[in-house]
């Protein structure tokens, strides 16, 4: 078989950090791909990036970018998304679509292939979307224990790494860790951190070094965040629960990448933590690790850089 006769890929976004991400799986996994398009904003156009094991040129986001290519992923801010993913679709490619734009659009299906393959069938837009990076850190898990058990309720607590605000959150750790570096005076006393660190929060509304920040996202009604309402609304739509009572609570923790969860799940059938390590241990993307007597539990250190999802400390 000939790269003529493969699937051409287009990656939107091919030099950010997503898109970086992006090209080193497509160098390190099986090769399903013909011709690779590695596309950004025009100020980007003529630079050359690796992509499986070849310099690639980057060519400047224009319609024609789109003519033959069987799909066009997206990862770009939402406004980009929104003017750009259906011109690719009208120019024949699916677009598989990163941002928030489309996630909760009737005519867009909201896709995590562990969860609800199939819903990717039917795409009126041609546009499939995937869901917000928390939400897509439990929902395998939550997917897979719905199917068995019948999920009536939940309640998830996250605690989200910098990566999730983009380069400028993963920028702005490093700087602020290297500010307090070594400085052992710092954080017996109130203020003593936002001194240190100064003015430049980058994208957060707090220091992230050496603390906590419960916010992630903006301001919606009744005091919850966007994040939270994120992980409500794209759980009911991935499960296809649309009544699904969901309380989340984002915070932003002081990890370069890899998000983690801590869920309160209520069922339908009465379940075990025995039945739900069962029902976990042969779910497909999902990594059971949960023996705490012999330390062993996930952290963002261990999985980091892993696709499944990987769960521990299980208790009714």
């Amino acid at each position: 078989m000939t790269d003529k006769d493969l699937p051409s890929l287009a990656i939107v976004g091919a030099t950010g950090a997503v898109g970086t991400v992006m090209r080193q799986i497509l160098s390190t996994r099986q090769n399903v791909w013909g011709e690779i398009r590695l596309v950004a904003s025009a100020r980007s156009a003529g630079r050359k990036l690796p992509v499986r094991g070849e310099e690639v040129e980057v060519q400047a986001l224009a319609p024609e970018v789109f003519d033959g290519v069987d799909v066009a992923m997206f990862d770009v801010p939402d406004e980009v998304s929104a003017e750009w993913a259906p011109i690719a679709a009208e120019r024949g490619a699916i677009a598989v679509d990163n941002s928030g734009s489309f996630r909760m659009d009737p005519d867009v299906p909201l896709v995590v292939p562990e969860v609800n393959a199939r819903a990717a069938r039917n795409r009126p837009k041609g546009i499939i979307a995937n869901p917000n990076c928390t939400t897509l850190s439990m929902i395998v898990v939550l997917g897979a224990l719905h199917a068995e058990l019948e999920l009536t309720r939940l309640f998830a607590s996250s605690y989200q790494a910098a990566s999730g605000a983009g380069q400028d959150g993963i920028d702005t750790l490093h700087d602020q860790l290297s500010k307090v570096a070594g400085n052992r005076d710092i954080g017996s006393q109130p203020g003593d951190v936002r001194r240190v660190v100064g003015d430049d929060l980058g994208p957060f509304p707090a220091p992230l070094a050496m603390n906590v920040v419960p916010w992630a996202g903006s301001l919606k009604d009744d005091g919850w965040s966007s994040e939270e309402l994120k992980i409500r609304n794209e759980s009911r739509k991935i499960l296809e629960l649309p009544g699904l009572a969901v309380a989340a609570t984002c915070v932003r923790v002081p990890v370069v990448t890899t998000h983690s969860v801590a869920m309160q799940a209520t069922f339908e059938r009465e379940v075990t933590a025995d039945a739900a390590r069962e029902i976990l241990r042969d779910a497909p993307g999902v990594v059971l690790y949960d023996d705490p007597a012999r330390g062993e539990f996930p952290t963002p250190a261990d999985v980091v850089g892993t696709d499944p999802t990987w769960v521990g400390r299980i208790r009714r």
